[in-house]
Protein backbone atom coordinates (compact mmCIF):
# COMPACT_ATOMS: atom_id res chain seq x y z
CA UNK A 1 0.00 0.00 0.00
CA UNK A 2 1.39 3.40 -1.00
CA UNK A 3 1.59 6.16 1.57
CA UNK A 4 -0.87 8.96 0.93
CA UNK A 5 0.89 12.13 -0.24
CA UNK A 6 1.10 15.20 1.97
CA UNK A 7 -1.32 18.00 1.19
CA UNK A 8 -0.46 21.67 1.53
CA UNK A 9 -2.56 23.85 3.82
CA UNK A 10 -4.92 24.99 1.08
CA UNK A 11 -5.51 21.43 -0.05
CA UNK A 12 -6.64 20.52 3.48
CA UNK A 13 -8.63 23.75 3.70
CA UNK A 14 -10.47 23.15 0.41
CA UNK A 15 -11.33 19.61 1.50
CA UNK A 16 -13.41 20.93 4.40
CA UNK A 17 -14.37 24.47 3.35
CA UNK A 18 -17.95 23.52 2.50
CA UNK A 19 -18.37 22.50 6.13
CA UNK A 20 -18.44 26.23 6.95
CA UNK A 21 -21.66 26.69 5.00
CA UNK A 22 -23.24 23.49 6.31
CA UNK A 23 -22.53 24.55 9.87
CA UNK A 24 -24.12 27.99 9.33
CA UNK A 25 -27.30 26.13 8.37
CA UNK A 26 -27.05 23.84 11.41
CA UNK A 27 -26.49 26.84 13.69
CA UNK A 28 -29.56 28.62 12.32
CA UNK A 29 -31.59 25.47 12.87
CA UNK A 30 -30.40 24.76 16.43
CA UNK A 31 -30.73 28.38 17.61
CA UNK A 32 -34.07 29.19 15.96
CA UNK A 33 -36.27 26.10 15.62
CA UNK A 34 -37.85 26.41 19.07
CA UNK A 35 -38.18 30.16 18.51
CA UNK A 36 -39.92 29.63 15.17
CA UNK A 37 -42.41 27.07 16.47
CA UNK A 38 -43.04 29.06 19.67
CA UNK A 39 -43.70 32.15 17.54
CA UNK A 40 -46.16 30.22 15.37
CA UNK A 41 -47.95 29.26 18.59
CA UNK A 42 -46.60 25.93 19.90
CA UNK A 43 -47.10 25.17 23.60
CA UNK A 44 -43.78 24.99 25.53
CA UNK A 45 -44.66 21.48 26.75
CA UNK A 46 -44.88 20.36 23.12
CA UNK A 47 -41.67 22.01 21.88
CA UNK A 48 -39.50 18.96 22.50
CA UNK A 49 -41.61 16.86 20.13
CA UNK A 50 -40.55 19.07 17.22
CA UNK A 51 -36.95 18.10 18.00
CA UNK A 52 -37.61 14.40 17.34
CA UNK A 53 -37.35 14.93 13.58
CA UNK A 54 -33.73 16.19 13.28
CA UNK A 55 -32.07 13.23 15.07
CA UNK A 56 -34.53 10.78 13.54
CA UNK A 57 -33.46 11.92 10.09
CA UNK A 58 -29.82 11.72 11.15
CA UNK A 59 -30.07 8.12 12.33
CA UNK A 60 -31.71 7.14 9.02
CA UNK A 61 -29.70 9.22 6.57
CA UNK A 62 -26.11 9.10 7.83
CA UNK A 63 -25.66 5.29 7.82
CA UNK A 64 -27.23 5.17 4.34
CA UNK A 65 -24.94 7.91 3.01
CA UNK A 66 -21.93 6.25 4.64
CA UNK A 67 -22.72 2.82 3.24
CA UNK A 68 -23.73 3.97 -0.26
CA UNK A 69 -20.82 6.37 -0.67
CA UNK A 70 -18.40 3.58 0.27
CA UNK A 71 -19.54 1.91 -2.98
CA UNK A 72 -20.19 4.97 -5.19
CA UNK A 73 -17.77 5.86 -7.97
CA UNK A 74 -18.71 8.57 -10.47
CA UNK A 75 -16.82 11.04 -12.62
CA UNK A 76 -17.87 13.71 -10.10
CA UNK A 77 -16.33 11.80 -7.18
CA UNK A 78 -17.21 9.31 -4.50
CA UNK A 79 -18.57 11.46 -1.66
CA UNK A 80 -19.18 14.78 -3.45
CA UNK A 81 -22.41 13.75 -5.26
CA UNK A 82 -24.10 13.23 -1.88
CA UNK A 83 -22.68 16.51 -0.62
CA UNK A 84 -24.00 18.47 -3.60
CA UNK A 85 -27.48 16.94 -3.65
CA UNK A 86 -27.85 17.44 0.11
CA UNK A 87 -26.78 21.08 -0.15
CA UNK A 88 -29.23 21.86 -2.97
CA UNK A 89 -32.14 20.39 -1.00
CA UNK A 90 -31.05 22.27 2.13
CA UNK A 91 -31.00 25.60 0.28
CA UNK A 92 -34.55 25.07 -0.97
CA UNK A 93 -35.90 24.15 2.46
CA UNK A 94 -34.05 26.99 4.23
CA UNK A 95 -35.99 29.41 2.07
CA UNK A 96 -39.32 27.80 3.03
CA UNK A 97 -39.05 26.84 6.72
CA UNK A 98 -39.00 30.31 8.35
CA UNK A 99 -42.04 31.29 6.26
CA UNK A 100 -44.24 28.62 7.85
CA UNK A 101 -46.33 31.33 9.51
CA UNK A 102 -46.36 33.70 6.52
CA UNK A 103 -48.46 31.80 3.98
CA UNK A 104 -51.82 32.45 5.62
CA UNK A 105 -52.20 28.86 6.85
CA UNK A 106 -54.33 28.02 9.86
CA UNK A 107 -52.39 27.13 13.02
CA UNK A 108 -52.46 23.37 12.39
CA UNK A 109 -51.47 23.68 8.75
CA UNK A 110 -48.63 26.09 9.59
CA UNK A 111 -47.31 23.63 12.17
CA UNK A 112 -47.52 20.74 9.71
CA UNK A 113 -45.76 22.76 7.02
CA UNK A 114 -43.00 23.68 9.50
CA UNK A 115 -42.57 20.07 10.61
CA UNK A 116 -42.30 18.75 7.05
CA UNK A 117 -39.82 21.51 6.17
CA UNK A 118 -37.77 20.72 9.29
CA UNK A 119 -37.71 17.03 8.37
CA UNK A 120 -36.39 17.78 4.88
CA UNK A 121 -33.91 20.35 6.20
CA UNK A 122 -32.28 17.92 8.58
CA UNK A 123 -32.32 15.13 6.01
CA UNK A 124 -30.49 17.30 3.50
CA UNK A 125 -28.00 18.71 6.04
CA UNK A 126 -27.12 15.21 7.21
CA UNK A 127 -26.55 14.18 3.61
CA UNK A 128 -24.31 17.22 3.07
CA UNK A 129 -22.33 16.91 6.30
CA UNK A 130 -21.26 13.26 6.30
CA UNK A 131 -19.09 13.41 3.12
CA UNK A 132 -16.69 15.95 4.67
CA UNK A 133 -15.72 13.55 7.46
CA UNK A 134 -15.26 10.72 4.98
CA UNK A 135 -13.18 12.67 2.44
CA UNK A 136 -10.59 13.39 5.14
CA UNK A 137 -10.46 9.68 5.93
CA UNK A 138 -10.18 8.81 2.25
CA UNK A 139 -7.50 11.28 1.13
CA UNK A 140 -5.46 12.50 4.11
CA UNK A 141 -2.51 10.54 5.50
CA UNK A 142 -2.19 9.67 9.17
CA UNK A 143 0.40 12.37 9.85
CA UNK A 144 -1.89 15.12 8.59
CA UNK A 145 -5.25 13.89 9.89
CA UNK A 146 -4.97 15.83 13.14
CA UNK A 147 -4.31 19.02 11.15
CA UNK A 148 -7.14 18.25 8.72
CA UNK A 149 -9.66 17.70 11.52
CA UNK A 150 -8.38 20.82 13.30
CA UNK A 151 -9.14 22.84 10.15
CA UNK A 152 -12.55 21.17 9.94
CA UNK A 153 -13.20 21.99 13.60
CA UNK A 154 -12.23 25.63 13.03
CA UNK A 155 -14.57 25.92 10.03
CA UNK A 156 -17.31 24.17 11.99
CA UNK A 157 -17.08 26.63 14.89
CA UNK A 158 -16.62 29.64 12.61
CA UNK A 159 -19.77 28.68 10.71
CA UNK A 160 -21.62 28.24 14.00
CA UNK A 161 -20.66 31.72 15.18
CA UNK A 162 -21.82 33.29 11.91
CA UNK A 163 -25.13 31.42 11.89
CA UNK A 164 -25.83 32.10 15.55
CA UNK A 165 -25.34 35.88 15.34
CA UNK A 166 -27.21 36.45 12.06
CA UNK A 167 -30.61 37.37 13.64
CA UNK A 168 -28.93 39.72 16.13
CA UNK A 169 -26.84 41.28 13.35
CA UNK A 170 -29.76 41.77 10.96
CA UNK A 171 -31.84 43.34 13.73
CA UNK A 172 -28.97 45.75 14.39
CA UNK A 173 -28.85 46.52 10.64
CA UNK A 174 -32.51 47.50 10.72
CA UNK A 175 -34.59 44.44 9.84
CA UNK A 176 -37.71 44.06 11.94
CA UNK A 177 -37.39 41.74 14.94
CA UNK A 178 -41.14 41.70 15.59
CA UNK A 179 -44.04 40.50 13.45
CA UNK A 180 -47.77 39.85 13.71
CA UNK A 181 -48.72 37.01 16.04
CA UNK A 182 -47.89 33.67 14.44
CA UNK A 183 -45.45 35.15 11.91
CA UNK A 184 -41.65 34.80 12.15
CA UNK A 185 -39.78 38.16 12.17
CA UNK A 186 -37.83 39.31 9.10
CA UNK A 187 -34.57 39.18 11.08
CA UNK A 188 -34.93 35.39 11.30
CA UNK A 189 -36.31 34.87 7.79
CA UNK A 190 -33.45 36.76 6.14
CA UNK A 191 -30.92 34.94 8.32
CA UNK A 192 -32.08 31.71 6.69
CA UNK A 193 -31.99 33.26 3.21
CA UNK A 194 -28.41 34.52 3.58
CA UNK A 195 -27.34 31.27 5.26
CA UNK A 196 -28.72 29.31 2.29
CA UNK A 197 -26.78 31.49 -0.16
CA UNK A 198 -23.52 31.03 1.76
CA UNK A 199 -24.11 27.27 2.01
CA UNK A 200 -24.42 26.73 -1.74
CA UNK A 201 -21.43 29.01 -2.50
CA UNK A 202 -19.23 27.08 -0.04
CA UNK A 203 -20.29 23.71 -1.42
CA UNK A 204 -19.73 24.84 -5.02
CA UNK A 205 -16.25 26.02 -4.01
CA UNK A 206 -15.44 22.60 -2.51
CA UNK A 207 -16.75 20.70 -5.53
CA UNK A 208 -14.66 22.86 -7.88
CA UNK A 209 -11.47 22.68 -5.82
CA UNK A 210 -11.51 19.06 -4.65
CA UNK A 211 -10.93 16.18 -7.04
CA UNK A 212 -11.59 12.84 -5.40
CA UNK A 213 -9.43 9.86 -6.37
CA UNK A 214 -10.60 7.34 -8.95
CA UNK A 215 -11.07 3.72 -7.79
CA UNK A 216 -7.57 2.63 -8.86
CA UNK A 217 -5.85 5.50 -7.06
CA UNK A 218 -8.03 5.06 -3.99
CA UNK A 219 -7.19 1.34 -3.83
CA UNK A 220 -3.47 2.09 -4.08
CA UNK A 221 -3.57 4.40 -1.07
CA UNK A 222 -6.25 2.64 0.98
CA UNK A 223 -5.49 -1.02 0.50
CA UNK A 224 -6.87 -3.21 3.27
CA UNK A 225 -6.00 -6.68 4.41
CA UNK A 226 -7.62 -9.65 2.66
CA UNK A 227 -9.70 -10.34 5.76
CA UNK A 228 -11.04 -6.79 5.88
CA UNK A 229 -11.57 -6.74 2.11
CA UNK A 230 -13.62 -9.93 2.35
CA UNK A 231 -15.65 -8.46 5.20
CA UNK A 232 -16.47 -5.44 3.07
CA UNK A 233 -18.01 -7.51 0.29
CA UNK A 234 -21.36 -7.55 2.09
CA UNK A 235 -22.67 -5.02 4.59
CA UNK A 236 -25.21 -5.96 7.25
CA UNK A 237 -25.69 -3.21 9.79
CA UNK A 238 -26.89 -5.61 12.50
CA UNK A 239 -23.80 -7.79 12.05
CA UNK A 240 -21.58 -4.70 12.14
CA UNK A 241 -23.18 -3.58 15.39
CA UNK A 242 -22.88 -7.07 16.87
CA UNK A 243 -19.17 -7.16 16.04
CA UNK A 244 -18.44 -3.56 17.06
CA UNK A 245 -15.67 -3.14 19.66
CA UNK A 246 -16.78 -2.55 23.25
CA UNK A 247 -15.38 0.99 23.07
CA UNK A 248 -18.06 1.77 20.45
CA UNK A 249 -20.76 1.07 23.04
CA UNK A 250 -19.01 2.60 26.05
CA UNK A 251 -18.44 5.88 24.24
CA UNK A 252 -22.06 5.58 23.11
CA UNK A 253 -23.18 5.61 26.76
CA UNK A 254 -21.33 8.88 27.32
CA UNK A 255 -22.88 10.20 24.13
CA UNK A 256 -26.36 9.28 25.38
CA UNK A 257 -26.19 11.56 28.41
CA UNK A 258 -24.40 14.41 26.65
CA UNK A 259 -26.56 14.62 23.54
CA UNK A 260 -29.74 14.39 25.61
CA UNK A 261 -28.44 17.39 27.55
CA UNK A 262 -27.63 19.29 24.35
CA UNK A 263 -31.12 18.62 23.00
CA UNK A 264 -32.59 20.32 26.07
CA UNK A 265 -30.24 23.26 25.58
CA UNK A 266 -31.30 23.75 21.95
CA UNK A 267 -34.93 23.19 22.83
CA UNK A 268 -35.37 25.35 25.91
CA UNK A 269 -32.62 28.00 25.95
CA UNK A 270 -34.74 30.66 24.21
CA UNK A 271 -37.52 30.22 26.76
CA UNK A 272 -35.01 29.98 29.61
CA UNK A 273 -33.23 33.23 28.70
CA UNK A 274 -36.54 35.02 28.05
CA UNK A 275 -37.73 33.91 31.48
CA UNK A 276 -34.48 34.47 33.39
CA UNK A 277 -33.16 37.68 31.81
CA UNK A 278 -36.19 39.34 30.11
CA UNK A 279 -38.83 38.13 32.62
CA UNK A 280 -41.31 37.03 29.95
CA UNK A 281 -42.89 33.82 28.70
CA UNK A 282 -45.00 35.45 25.96
CA UNK A 283 -43.63 34.24 22.62
CA UNK A 284 -45.39 37.07 20.77
CA UNK A 285 -43.73 39.81 22.82
CA UNK A 286 -40.83 41.94 21.61
CA UNK A 287 -38.92 40.90 24.74
CA UNK A 288 -39.17 37.24 23.76
CA UNK A 289 -37.83 38.03 20.28
CA UNK A 290 -34.97 40.04 21.84
CA UNK A 291 -34.19 37.02 23.98
CA UNK A 292 -34.23 34.90 20.83
CA UNK A 293 -31.62 37.14 19.23
CA UNK A 294 -29.51 37.08 22.39
CA UNK A 295 -29.60 33.28 22.47
CA UNK A 296 -27.83 33.37 19.10
CA UNK A 297 -25.13 35.54 20.66
CA UNK A 298 -24.82 33.17 23.63
CA UNK A 299 -24.51 30.18 21.31
CA UNK A 300 -21.78 32.07 19.46
CA UNK A 301 -20.01 32.60 22.80
CA UNK A 302 -20.32 28.86 23.38
CA UNK A 303 -18.68 28.21 19.99
CA UNK A 304 -15.81 30.60 20.85
CA UNK A 305 -15.37 28.81 24.18
CA UNK A 306 -15.25 25.54 22.29
CA UNK A 307 -12.45 26.81 20.01
CA UNK A 308 -10.40 28.03 22.97
CA UNK A 309 -10.88 24.88 25.00
CA UNK A 310 -10.05 22.66 22.01
CA UNK A 311 -6.55 24.16 22.06
CA UNK A 312 -6.27 23.35 25.76
CA UNK A 313 -7.56 19.80 25.23
CA UNK A 314 -4.68 19.10 22.87
CA UNK A 315 -2.25 19.63 25.77
CA UNK A 316 -3.73 16.85 27.93
CA UNK A 317 -1.84 13.56 27.90
CA UNK A 318 -4.70 11.73 29.62
CA UNK A 319 -7.59 11.90 27.15
CA UNK A 320 -10.10 10.30 29.55
CA UNK A 321 -9.34 12.95 32.17
CA UNK A 322 -9.68 15.69 29.56
CA UNK A 323 -13.02 14.25 28.40
CA UNK A 324 -14.48 13.90 31.90
CA UNK A 325 -13.24 17.30 33.10
CA UNK A 326 -14.70 19.03 30.05
CA UNK A 327 -18.10 17.49 30.68
CA UNK A 328 -18.02 18.57 34.34
CA UNK A 329 -17.27 22.13 33.21
CA UNK A 330 -20.17 21.95 30.75
CA UNK A 331 -22.45 20.70 33.52
CA UNK A 332 -21.45 23.64 35.74
CA UNK A 333 -22.28 26.02 32.90
CA UNK A 334 -25.77 24.60 32.42
CA UNK A 335 -26.57 24.67 36.12
CA UNK A 336 -25.50 28.32 36.41
CA UNK A 337 -27.82 29.59 33.64
CA UNK A 338 -31.06 29.90 35.70
CA UNK A 339 -29.28 31.84 38.46
CA UNK A 340 -27.80 34.62 36.29
CA UNK A 341 -30.18 37.46 35.41
CA UNK A 342 -27.81 39.73 33.50
CA UNK A 343 -27.55 39.18 29.73
CA UNK A 344 -23.79 39.74 29.60
CA UNK A 345 -22.95 37.66 32.67
CA UNK A 346 -24.60 34.77 30.84
CA UNK A 347 -21.41 34.64 28.78
CA UNK A 348 -19.70 32.77 31.66
CA UNK A 349 -21.98 29.70 31.73
CA UNK A 350 -22.03 29.47 27.94
CA UNK A 351 -18.21 29.57 27.79
CA UNK A 352 -18.25 26.61 30.19
CA UNK A 353 -20.83 24.81 28.05
CA UNK A 354 -18.47 25.40 25.13
CA UNK A 355 -15.78 23.43 26.98
CA UNK A 356 -18.07 20.42 27.19
CA UNK A 357 -19.06 20.88 23.53
CA UNK A 358 -15.39 20.89 22.44
CA UNK A 359 -14.87 17.51 24.07
CA UNK A 360 -18.07 16.13 22.55
CA UNK A 361 -16.86 17.08 19.07
CA UNK A 362 -13.35 15.65 19.39
CA UNK A 363 -13.10 12.87 21.96
CA UNK A 364 -15.73 10.32 20.86
CA UNK A 365 -14.35 9.97 17.33
CA UNK A 366 -10.81 9.73 18.73
CA UNK A 367 -11.71 6.74 20.88
CA UNK A 368 -13.94 5.05 18.32
CA UNK A 369 -11.77 5.41 15.20
CA UNK A 370 -8.79 4.05 17.15
CA UNK A 371 -10.87 1.08 18.28
CA UNK A 372 -12.12 0.44 14.72
CA UNK A 373 -8.67 -0.01 13.16
CA UNK A 374 -8.76 -3.22 11.11
CA UNK A 375 -12.55 -3.60 11.24
CA UNK A 376 -13.23 -2.19 7.76
CA UNK A 377 -16.51 -0.48 6.78
CA UNK A 378 -15.27 2.79 8.28
CA UNK A 379 -17.95 4.84 6.48
CA UNK A 380 -20.73 2.49 7.57
CA UNK A 381 -19.44 2.34 11.16
CA UNK A 382 -19.19 6.12 11.45
CA UNK A 383 -22.71 6.40 10.05
CA UNK A 384 -23.94 3.88 12.63
CA UNK A 385 -22.03 5.65 15.39
CA UNK A 386 -24.13 8.68 14.53
CA UNK A 387 -26.91 6.71 16.20
CA UNK A 388 -25.26 7.47 19.53
CA UNK A 389 -25.92 11.14 18.72
CA UNK A 390 -29.44 10.70 17.35
CA UNK A 391 -31.04 8.12 19.67
CA UNK A 392 -30.46 10.09 22.89
CA UNK A 393 -31.95 13.20 21.27
CA UNK A 394 -35.04 11.24 20.22
CA UNK A 395 -35.46 9.83 23.75
CA UNK A 396 -34.89 13.26 25.30
CA UNK A 397 -37.39 14.85 22.90
CA UNK A 398 -40.05 12.27 23.77
CA UNK A 399 -39.51 12.86 27.50
CA UNK A 400 -39.01 16.63 27.36
CA UNK A 401 -42.61 17.75 27.88
CA UNK A 402 -43.07 15.42 30.86
CA UNK A 403 -39.80 16.47 32.48
CA UNK A 404 -40.68 20.15 31.94
CA UNK A 405 -43.89 19.58 33.88
CA UNK A 406 -41.96 17.83 36.65
CA UNK A 407 -39.64 20.83 37.11
CA UNK A 408 -42.47 23.34 37.48
CA UNK A 409 -42.94 24.13 33.77
CA UNK A 410 -40.04 26.59 33.97
CA UNK A 411 -37.86 26.25 30.89
CA UNK A 412 -34.91 27.64 32.85
CA UNK A 413 -35.05 24.55 35.10
CA UNK A 414 -34.42 22.37 32.05
CA UNK A 415 -30.88 23.79 32.04
CA UNK A 416 -30.34 22.11 35.43
CA UNK A 417 -31.65 18.87 33.93
CA UNK A 418 -29.11 19.26 31.09
CA UNK A 419 -26.31 19.87 33.61
CA UNK A 420 -27.25 16.73 35.52
CA UNK A 421 -27.09 14.70 32.31
CA UNK A 422 -23.60 16.06 31.58
CA UNK A 423 -22.46 15.01 35.07
CA UNK A 424 -23.73 11.48 34.39
CA UNK A 425 -21.82 11.55 31.09
CA UNK A 426 -18.60 12.48 32.90
CA UNK A 427 -19.05 9.46 35.20
CA UNK A 428 -19.64 7.19 32.19
CA UNK A 429 -16.27 8.26 30.73
CA UNK A 430 -14.56 6.17 33.44
CA UNK A 431 -15.90 2.97 31.77
CA UNK A 432 -13.99 3.63 28.52
CA UNK A 433 -10.79 1.71 27.92
CA UNK A 434 -8.23 3.53 25.81
CA UNK A 435 -6.55 1.80 22.87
Amino acid sequence: MKEKPNMNFWGLWNLSFGFFGVQIAYALQSANISRIFATIGADPHSLSYFWILPPLMGIIVQPIVGTLSDKTWTRFGRRIPYLFIGALLAVLVMCLLPNAGSFGFAFGAAMLFGLVALMFLDTSLNMAMQPFKMMVGDMVNEKQKAKAYAIQSFLCNAGSVVGFVFPFLFTWLGLSNVAPRGVVPDSVIWSFYIGAAILILCVVYTTLKVKEWDPKTYAAYNATSEVVAKKEEHVNWFVLLKNAPSTFWKVGLVQFFCWAGMLYMWNYTTGAIAETVWNTTDAASSEFQEAGNWVGVLFAVQAVGSVIWAVVLAQFKNTKLAYALSLVMGAAGFILIPFIHDAYWQFIPFLLVGCGWAAMLAMPFTFVTNALQGYGHMGAYLGLFNGTICVPQIVAALCGGGILGMVGSHQSNMMIVAGTLFLLGSIAVTFIKEK
